[in-house]
């Protein structure tokens, strides 16, 4: 499946039905007065967030929405009927922008949240309804509304409570194989994940949290190098940081360099998201040069608690996720406070 994350949609809301003018003709009432009855609403355009969506594919292929218009009303007081809503079903976390304007209109971050993106227009009322002591054939009635349109940007920001980061072939989509069921593909060449990866890692039999392989970012991802800066978004939403290094890599003689150097790539892109809990886990171990560099780093000093572990041999993986679970637990209590 093609993975959209952005894509430009326009809706349109149903139009109201008219009003109807009709006068009640029947033999034995000869003095019969308005029956028209009123237009039906327009059906509104309704953006709901459905965990089954996973891309913006669908709404990618479409693009035009349009809701039913109302039905016209009818004589012998007949209203007419409500227009149907169009419902537009996209993943947890779609951010709904203004296609001009940019401002963020709805944030559907919970499964079930719900936005009206058109409302309907509203229906014209019948001619009955202008009948009067002093009008008693009103010959007229209203015409209905146009509804809504609107063109919209759906952004697409995954929602993961740990969030993956690290350079290409670090070990990202090795390590949510490791620790759960998703199945990312793995190869040794950059770039092996085009794709955010969701998996699900079971801390305990109580505790449970959402981890995020992300496609490598190079330095200068903030600057458009590389896919970094298409899918840094995603990280946006996730609780904590989770830095993966390559302690076997020659080319990064310095684990807490690459640290500092992926760090900078995310001051840069947002500052905020350093202010998020980081971990650095250094990868690899079960090779002889990573060895010997984790010898030497555990000596200095870290700006983030540092894990050693083999996601291909699963050394260190259940202290890992132990640590990724209790932070998780305190940052979801942290937020519920505030």
């Amino acid at each position: 499946m093609r993975f959209i994350d952005e894509v430009e949609i326009s809706v349109q809301a149903g139009h109201g039905g008219n009003g109807c003018t009709s006068f009640l003709r029947e033999k034995y009432r000869p003095r019969g007065g308005p029956d028209g009855g009123d237009g039906g609403k327009g059906g509104d355009v309704i953006l709901t967030a459905d965990r089954t969506r996973n891309t913006l594919l669908d709404i990618h292929i479409q693009k035009h929405f349009r809701a039913q218009p109302g039905r016209h009303g009818q004589g012998a007081n007949r209203h007419g009927r409500r227009g149907q809503d169009q419902v537009v079903r996209v993943p947890v976390g779609t951010l709904a922008r203004d296609a001009e304007t940019l401002e963020v209109l709805k944030d559907l971050y919970r499964e079930g949240d719900t936005w009206v993106a058109a409302r309907g227009g509203k229906g014209g009322r019948g001619n009955a309804r202008f009948a009067t002591p002093l009008r008693r054939a009103p010959d007229f009635s209203e015409e209905g509304l146009p509804g809504e349109s609107r063109r919209l940007r759906c952004e697409l920001k995954l929602l993961a409570d740990v969030g993956i980061v690290g350079f290409p072939n670090a070990g990202k989509s090795t390590l949510v194989a490791g620790v759960s069921a998703a199945r990312p593909k793995i190869a040794d060449y950059p770039f092996t994940t085009l794709v955010p990866q969701l998996g699900l890692v079971r801390a305990d039999e109580e505790r449970s949290f959402v981890i995020a392989d992300l496609p490598g970012i190079l330095p200068g991802a903030a600057e458009g190098v590389g896919l970094g800066l298409r899918f840094l978004k995603h990280i946006e939403r996730a609780l904590i940081l989770l830095i993966l290094v390559d302690l076997s890599d020659p080319l990064q003689e310095d684990p807490l360099h690459t640290f500092a150097l992926i760090c900078g790539e995310l001051e840069r892109y947002s500052p905020d998201l350093l202010r998020k809990r980081r971990l650095l886990a250094a990868n690899k171990i079960d090779l002889p040069l990573a060895r010997e560099r984790m010898e030497s780093l555990r000596r200095r000093p870290a700006a983030a608690p540092v894990h050693y572990i083999s996601a291909h041999r699963g050394d260190g993986l259940a202290a890992l996720i132990g640590e990724l679970a209790d932070c998780v637990d305190q940052v979801r209590e942290e937020k519920d406070v505030r």
